[in-house]
């Protein structure tokens, strides 16, 4: 369970979170995190909340964006939202870290995705891109699919791939969530070996 004050890094992508207030603290109506992005660091995917807001406040530095089909360079004290169905992706073109605080709206499992997905990269799970292998991120992406989907893949046939993978998922011992293996164990993280 994520913590107020707890911060997760991804070296892969070169973003860590920091909570500022969880679900927990605001009974699920927002998760806030402030965010730094190194030089040359992403966001994994670009992706679509479908029930999600998401408020994007820069503090410093230069954060660069793609919201439906605007392209952004958000500088300190400019703010974008980005509503729920939009696809968008974040990334990090400049030369210092950009800083960013981040409001998700409602907080749903929003938690429990980043959570997974930075501890798979912290494991060495991913790809370069930051993203499990397909069958991984299959079972994943149906666990969360009120929190993520991909951008640009029709829903139908995203939902049809996560329960084609479903068994093999199972077969290879790949859970809907996952803890870096140096982290407490919880009752829905797949084995370690897997």
């Amino acid at each position: 369970m994520i913590r107020t004050g707890q911060t997760l890094v991804n070296a892969v992508t070169g973003e860590s979170l920091t909570f500022v207030r969880t679900a927990a603290d605001t009974n699920g109506e927002l998760v806030e995190v402030e965010c730094v992005v190194q030089p040359g660091g992403f966001v994994a995917a670009a992706h679509v909340h479908p029930h999600q807001s998401e408020r994007f406040a820069v503090v410093e530095g230069e954060l660069s964006m793609k919201a439906g089909k605007t392209k952004l360079a958000l500088a300190p004290g400019e703010q974008a939202v980005v509503e729920p169905g939009t696809p968008h992706k974040f990334w990090n073109d400049g030369d210092v870290p950009v800083r960013f605080r981040c409001e998700i709206r409602p907080a749903l499992a929003f938690e429990s995705l980043i959570e997974t997905m930075f501890s798979l990269a912290e494991d060495g799970k991913t790809n370069r891109k930051g993203l499990p292998n397909p069958v991984r991120m299959a079972r994943i992406a149906r666990a969360h699919r009120e929190v993520i989907r991909l951008a640009g893949v029709p829903v139908f046939l995203q939902d049809l791939g996560t329960l084609m993978a479903a068994p093999l998922a199972r077969i290879a011992g790949y859970g809907p969530t996952y803890q870096a293996t140096g982290s407490a164990p919880a009752a829905t993280t797949e084995p370690a070996a897997a």
